[in-house]
């Protein structure tokens, strides 16, 4: 770990390029003696009393400390001393102070690297040694440095696949690009007709284990099985029953394609296959617009042929019954009429045997009370007259 930290050290000095660079740290001059004041253009940044804006420029101005102090231990040696080689106390110092610096910058990456943020929507997958160890839920969490490592999956996040075509500018005017994109919309029906389909796949993480370890390239395999998928649905088709039943065929794609994708463990949830666009090719658009009119008229005058026998038929079929149910009531009527008759003579006859001259007389008074109220003149006769008299006009005609 030592190794590693002096390397890191090493490789940001050469990033850096004291002195010579467009990044300049600071310049120095050899020869300086400690505490000598410096002057303003030789004044290092954080001698501003400011903090450094980046975890780069922190490491910066640490290693150019060290480096000021092993200038400082040079020149505070006696001038005797200079050139009978270095001291093994400063030597040793300057080492002691490298590891201590050293080990300050691996502490506080172990305690840097332990503690990482899940947002909201998102799950932490963590490796051991490469290994699936555990799931994290969105919050502060710790794992081992140097042996675990993490991975963020958005699980939340509604991803979209297209076919046919490419979204160029979205927002609320969207606008859509179909050229290059002829290969992956043409296809063959049935009937072999060839039809332009366009279509989205918009898809969720369900599982990120899945997603991460099972599948390389999840995207591509979502793109790979769709396509595969719609064009055998389409080739088992006919032409006219792929223009006119698109929600039928979309459904059966977004089932056949989730499970194609759950055999592949893929851990992604087909959430929408909408089907946006099914025309045919500009080759045949001319000629498959004369086909629709013609379909039109046809249905046109399919459908007034329909009207006029509904209008027709319903009418006659109503008259005949009409008819006979009324030969049905009117025969009914005289089957009753004619049995009432015969009762009523039968109770009369009854009646007449009992007292036939009350019988006899009450008939005559109804039929009278029945056929007076009709005549509009009476001629009253005396039975014991042998002359006819003539009669008296008193109506005055």
């Amino acid at each position: 770990m030592t190794i590693y930290a002096l390397n890191y050290i090493m490789s940001l000095c050469q990033i850096y390029n004291f002195g010579d660079s467009s990044y300049t740290l600071i310049s120095i001059r050899k020869g300086k003696r400690k505490g000598k004041s410096m002057p303003m253009n030789d004044q290092s940044p954080w001698g501003k009393k400011k903090k450094p804006g980046t975890p780069e420029d922190f490491l910066a101005a640490l290693i150019q400390k060290i480096r000021d102090a092993f200038n400082d231990e040079s020149n505070d040696s006696p001038p005797s001393q200079k050139g009978e080689g270095p001291d093994p106390a400063t030597v040793l110092a300057g080492i002691g102070k490298v590891a201590l610096v050293v080990l300050a910058i691996i502490g506080f990456q172990v305690i840097y690297s332990s503690f990482y943020t899940i947002e909201p929507g998102e799950q932490g997958i963590v490796m051991r040694f490469g290994k699936y160890n555990r799931t994290t839920e969105p919050g502060l969490r710790f794992k081992l440095p140097y042996i675990e490592d993490m991975e963020k999956v958005d699980v939340k996040t509604v991803r979209k696949e297209e076919f046919g075509f490419r979204t160029r500018v979205p927002g609320q005017n969207t606008t859509f690009s179909k050229e290059g994109f002829e290969l992956e919309s043409l296809m063959l029906t049935g009937d072999k007709n060839v039809i332009d389909v366009a279509w989205i796949v918009q898809f969720t993480v369900s599982d990120p284990v899945r997603f991460l370890f099972k599948v390389l390239n999840v995207r591509q395999a979502i793109r790979d099985n769709s396509e595969t998928v719609i064009r055998r649905i389409v080739g088992n088709m006919d032409f006219d029953y792929v223009l006119g039943n698109r929600s039928v065929l979309a459904g059966m794609a977004q089932q056949e394609l989730q499970k194609d994708l759950q055999k592949l463990e893929s851990g992604v949830h087909i959430s929408t296959l909408q089907l946006l666009d099914i025309t045919p090719t500009d080759a045949v658009k001319p000629a498959f617009n004369e086909v629709n009119e013609a379909d039109q008229d046809m249905k046109r005058l399919v459908n007034e042929a329909e009207e006029t026998y509904n209008k027709v038929i319903p009418k006659a079929r109503g008259s005949a019954k009409q008819i006979i149910e009324e030969s049905h009531g009117y025969a009914v009527q005289r089957v009753n009429n004619a049995r009432g008759e015969t009762a009523r003579f039968n109770a009369i006859v009854t009646e007449y045997m009992k007292a036939k001259e009350v019988t006899r007389r009450r008939m005559y008074l109804e039929t009278m009370q029945d056929v007076l109220p009709k005549a509009k003149q009476i001629y009253v006769m005396d039975g014991e007259e042998q002359t006819v008299l003539p009669l008296l006009n008193l109506t005055g005609k």
